[in-house]
């Protein structure tokens, strides 16, 4: 097994869901491309981050290359094959000792948060979910898991741009950052045309588009849980169980998500002072502001802010 990423613990940030399922968290790093990719060859299928039941807060693109292999994914076995790509949304409960590849088989893994496509762009929460690069992760199951069949005419694309990817992330050229995500955008045009029955929008799940729209519009207030269970009609007991379910995150949790964002957004993008980012993405407290942004990205805003540039 082999991966590649720009920063070796990108993915090795682990904490416990509201259901006591152990998340695990991808950690940007100033600068640098938010993807990983991971090459199996033969019967080594050992996961690289955990070997406990878990799920992911980012993407997760599997494929095929050859062989036979199987995931367990929400609690549903998947048999996968030749040609086959497997993809999984955040939130989704993933059994690695479940898991199978058999002796000579390859596979690729590539995980990506959903803003590694436009790390620039202050995008919304609910964004992923309707951006058509990324409906495939939907799909027209409940279940987080969906698998689609590469045509053999169309592998040798899929194999280039895999290895290409993997190639940008290894070797760190001039460019390579914008290269990777090159890569990954076609990587993901491919996918998409594989996929025919698209959901039109979010309205799949509604509840989720609401939450996330509230704390899109809101988002730089001091809002709470409270604040968005009485938005949406939902006790805060209830809204945490059923938040907890689909994505894997408490409402706090994505609030913080969506001001960490609109943070590396504005440290990167401006010449705000910190405590005026802070002001902008909801935290009255600079102090706190900083301590949050350290937990989220192991750096202070600071340091991520020269270290991107």
């Amino acid at each position: 097994m082999e991966l590649s990423s720009d920063h070796d613990d990108s993915v090795r940030q682990f904490r416990r869901n509201a259901q006591g399922v152990l998340v695990v968290d991808y950690v940007r790093a100033a600068g640098l491309p938010s993807v990983t990719v991971v090459h199996w060859v033969g019967d080594r299928h050992r996961h690289p981050l955990t070997l406990d039941t878990h799920a992911h807060d980012f993407l997760v693109l599997f494929y095929v290359q050859h062989g036979d292999a199987s995931m367990r994914v929400d609690g549903r076995d998947w048999p996968l094959t030749t040609g086959d790509a497997f993809v999984v949304a955040p939130g989704t409960v993933i059994t690695p000792e479940r898991a199978r590849v058999d002796e000579g088989a390859e596979s690729w893994a590539v995980f990506f948060p959903a803003d590694a496509i436009d790390p620039a762009a202050a995008a919304s929460l609910v964004s992923w979910r309707t951006h058509p690069l990324l409906s495939p992760f939907i799909g027209n199951h409940r279940g987080g898991g969906q698998r689609l069949h590469v045509p053999p005419d169309e592998r040798a694309k899929w194999l280039g741009h895999l290895a290409d990817l993997d190639g940008e992330l290894r070797g760190r050229r001039d460019g390579y950052a914008d290269a990777a995500r090159a890569h990954l955008t076609l990587l993901l045009v491919h996918l998409g045309r594989l996929h025919v029955d698209l959901p039109g929008d979010a309205a799949v799940e509604p509840l989720l588009a609401a939450v996330f729209e509230v704390v899109e519009n809101r988002y730089h207030e001091p809002i709470s849980l409270r604040d968005v269970a009485e938005a949406v009609g939902l006790t805060t007991g209830h809204l945490t169980t059923v938040i907890g379910k689909r994505t894997g995150r408490t409402v706090q949790q994505w609030i913080t998500e969506r001001r960490m964002r609109e943070a590396r957004r504005l440290l990167a993008d401006t010449d705000l002072t910190i405590a005026e980012t802070a002001q902008r993405v909801g935290y009255r407290d600079t102090g706190y502001f900083i301590r949050r942004f350290r937990t989220a990205h192991r750096v202070t805003p600071t340091a991520w802010r020269e270290a991107g540039r």
